[in-house]
């Protein structure tokens, strides 16, 4: 039998293009995808990088930087990425395209659309653009254009994909529900609680207002004075929003010695950090939140978590993992600190839970095939539950399959 060369192999693979906006939050979360789609295809992964390109490399990924602004909208900019992705599809010529985030949906949408290549869109949150009436309007138009012809649109959570059905965006037959980004237990393992004399919590995320920071640092101040000693510290990690630091900058000059700022974590160092806590505080309000990573993260880690009840976070968060109040009650969010104060076995206790829930999110079960035609789209789902790949949702029911 004639030995095939590597070389002869990939020209027998087909070709998949993926195409995103971020390569930190990809290698994050994404990382397990692409290994699974290299056994059966050619991968090519076009993003701006900014990290992790060299990763992608030894693992024999031809990466293709692409230059975007994630949050712009000057039209001489969305011009040329429009025409650089144009451009990308003549030099690639892939057998389909796979994308992530409004731009690349959108405007990878609206090309292979013309081009007549099957696509796949990944829709993680509907952030911003869906918050602004006139904004929402123009891009449920864009989205309804981009995705006449796409296969299938995958979903981070059952909320997101009825919203795209109300707007006649795309068809329940082609929305597949999946139950979050997806998580790697193999990486991110349930830690012992660090040997502290104090009860040590954490916010990690975006510094922004609207994610109640300001709140958690006012209701761990309010606790401690309740308890008359410094029974909790906070400390606060994440990007400060370009458009709100003088805001943060005066909220940091208010914060006691038991309140601290650590700067930025890299998103592949977010374990290292959570281990060392009893509690992530996340108690968000911020309109454009999506299925919280960093929740699953700390789900993962073994580490509860004390949550508003905002948007998806009680799809994650129960009684079982942490505690849940109603957002914008300060008064509920305190006196669910003063019960894990005067409860701290309560607290103990729901680490093993927190590694249950995070099993609901393996990053495996996100594996899926790209070849399966419509009319097969429910016996592949129901293969998938058979092997083991569980949390599937068919939208026009609901029904977890």
């Amino acid at each position: 039998m004639r030995n095939i060369t590597p070389k002869q192999e990939r020209k027998m693979k087909k070709r998949i293009l993926i195409v995103t906006n971020h390569s930190y939050m990809f290698w994050q979360f994404r990382k397990e995808l692409v290994e699974a789609l290299q056994k059966e295809h050619e991968v090519i992964l076009a993003m701006p990088f900014v990290g992790h390109e060299e990763d992608f490399r030894k693992m024999g990924i031809e990466c293709i930087p692409v230059s975007m602004n994630r949050r712009g909208v000057n039209p001489f900019a969305e011009a040329k990425l429009l025409r650089d992705y144009k451009r990308l599809l003549q030099k690639i010529s892939p057998d389909f395209v796979l994308t992530y985030s409004i731009k690349p949906n959108i405007y990878m949408g609206l090309l292979c659309s013309c081009k007549k290549i099957p696509y796949y869109a990944n829709v993680q949150g509907l952030g911003t653009a869906f918050q602004k009436p006139v904004l929402a309007g123009f891009v449920t138009v864009l989205y309804r254009i981009a995705f006449r012809k796409v296969k299938y649109v995958f979903f981070e959570n059952k909320e997101n994909a009825r919203e795209f059905g109300e707007r006649n965006i795309v068809s329940a037959d082609r929305q597949v529900v999946l139950p979050g980004a997806g998580i790697n237990l193999e990486k991110y393992k349930m830690e012992p609680y660090p040997n502290h004399s104090r009860v040590h919590f954490l916010y990690l995320g975006r510094i922004m207002k609207e994610k109640g920071i300001e709140d958690a640092v006012n209701a761990v101040k309010t606790v401690n004075e309740h308890f008359g000693r410094t029974v909790y510290t906070l400390d606060i990690y994440g990007q400060v929003d370009s458009a709100q630091t003088e805001w943060f900058n005066e909220l940091e000059n208010t914060f006691p010695s038991y309140i601290k700022y650590g700067g930025l974590v890299p998103f592949d160092k977010s374990v290292e950090v959570l281990k060392n806590y009893f509690a992530l505080l996340f108690p968000t309000y911020y309109e454009g939140e999506g299925f919280a990573g960093t929740l699953l993260d700390a789900m993962a880690a073994g580490v509860p978590v004390v949550a508003s009840d905002w948007r998806y976070n009680s799809e994650i968060v129960n009684e079982k993992n942490g505690y849940v109040y109603p957002v914008h009650d300060n008064y509920a969010f305190i006196d669910t600190l003063i019960n894990v104060g005067n409860n701290l076995d309560l607290l103990l206790s729901k680490k093993p839970s927190c590694l249950k829930e995070a099993e609901k999110y393996r990053a495996e079960g996100k594996v899926c095939s790209l070849y399966v035609k419509p009319k097969k789209m429910g016996k592949f789902l129901g293969k998938l539950e058979e092997r083991g790949y569980k949390g599937f949702v068919n939208v026009s029911n609901g029904d977890e399959i």
